[in-house]
């Protein structure tokens, strides 16, 4: 069966991190680009940040740049999503895609993991 798994969500206070982790199984993920997405509460899910299947090649929302670091470890068959300097606005369901190429139609999507950021 092919899919993704993500992992680490939680509940975190302001100014806090998490690692998240995009895990597939039933593919080589190395085969693909991957992106992290997230969907908060009433509003559409957005693109948070992307990483090409070698590494080589990354980008960011504007809402992440500097905060947020997108990685994979191939031989892992992962992707992991470092959130620093957490805020409240980061609150939503985070879901890892993999797709072709960073910015084409998504091949396969996770199931989602819940990050609310909150004291």
């Amino acid at each position: 069966q092919l899919k993704l798994v993500e992992s680490g969500g939680g509940l975190v206070q302001p100014g806090g991190s998490l690692r998240l982790s995009c895990a597939a199984s039933g593919f080589k993920l190395a085969d693909y680009a991957v992106g992290w997405y997230r969907q908060a509460p009433g509003k559409e899910r957005e693109g948070v940040s992307c990483i090409s299947h070698t590494g080589g090649s990354t980008n960011y929302a504007d809402s992440a740049k500097g905060r947020f670091t997108i990685s994979r470890d191939n031989a892992k068959n992962t992707v992991y999503l470092q959130m620093n300097t957490l805020k409240p606005e980061d609150t939503a369901i985070y879901y890892c895609a993999a797709t072709i190429v960073c910015g084409a139609a998504i091949d396969y999507w996770g199931q989602g993991t819940q990050v609310t950021v909150s004291s």
